[in-house]
């Protein structure tokens, strides 16, 4: 059992339509607050070799991608540690303050207590007109389906390409291009956190739809492969679908990785891809 399965569960219980995003919708006049939250643990989620400052930063980037993907400004965050080693916390909430002001967005606080093993929870609050949320719903087969970002950096930092390795412990959130993709009105948006496979596998899911990727249109940085940049998470950019003549009128933010189909799926290039990618894993 993975993490999809269990939030299938959850939506029999509290409503498919609180569970399709990763961020709640709390309409409030007619603004609309997009709220995440987030939990990362020290065994699964921070490589050896990560700072505590790059805690605190992943820990607070993590969430603010989510508000990312909605098109809203992130305006406040609030993070709950629990600490394994009391001294930790300054730089690990310096790590996070530098985040949210590079994005715009208040500390405001949070929690501690004493763990076994340190977690750090974030909490985000972003907003935003309500005309200009967007969710993952919203695809139509004959748009195109772009991504904004770099392709398997995490992953390859995380396979020992230092290089690539301050990409892994320091992601950075497509905030701006976010706000910028949903005010132009884009069709659906989400983040690749768990890698552009999955994330293709999951907007397929949320819009009854398919997709079919040109192989050659997936841009490859110095070092990485395919299989990386595909497959691999921890990138946190950004996957969108619309028209090709907005993309291409608005000068859109991103690269086109090919067309929303009829049927459910994800080809690459005319095969079958696999449905893979970063989940959380229950024996």
């Amino acid at each position: 059992m993975d993490d999809r399965e269990i939030v299938k569960r959850i939506s029999e219980i509290i409503g498919s339509d609180k569970t399709a995003d990763d961020c709640a919708k709390i309409i409030v006049g007619d603004k609309i607050l997009a709220v995440s939250t987030d939990m990362l643990h020290e065994k699964t989620d921070f490589p050896k070799g990560i700072t505590d400052w790059q805690i605190g930063w992943m820990s607070a980037a993590v969430t603010i991608s989510d508000i990312a993907s909605t098109g809203a400004k992130p305006v406040s965050l609030l993070l709950a540690a629990g600490l394994d080693n009391p001294d930790r916390i300054e730089d690990i909430i310096r790590g996070a303050d530098s985040a949210c002001r590079k994005y715009g967005a208040e500390f405001s606080g949070g929690d501690v207590d004493s763990h076994s093993e340190l977690t750090i929870v974030t909490t985000g609050i972003g907003i935003t007109d309500s005309e200009h949320y967007v969710s993952r719903t919203g695809a139509k087969p004959g748009e195109i389906v772009c991504v904004c970002g770099n392709l398997g950096h995490a992953q390859a930092g995380l396979l020992g390409d230092m290089r690539y390795f301050k990409d892994l412990c320091e992601p950075q959130p497509k905030v701006f291009e976010g706000m910028r993709l949903s005010e132009c009105k884009v069709s659906c948006m989400m983040d690749i956190s768990d890698g552009l496979a999955i994330s293709l596998f999951d907007l397929s899911d949320a819009n009854n739809c398919g997709f079919e990727i040109d192989k050659n249109l997936v841009s490859l940085s110095d070092g990485i492969d395919f299989e990386t940049a595909f497959y691999g998470g921890g990138d946190f950019g950004l996957l969108y679908t619309c028209q090709k003549s907005l993309f291409e009128e608005n000068n859109l933010p991103g690269l086109k990785l090919g067309v929303v189909t009829e049927k459910k799926g994800v080809r690459i290039s005319g095969k079958n891809a696999e449905k893979r990618g970063y989940s959380h894993t229950w024996n």
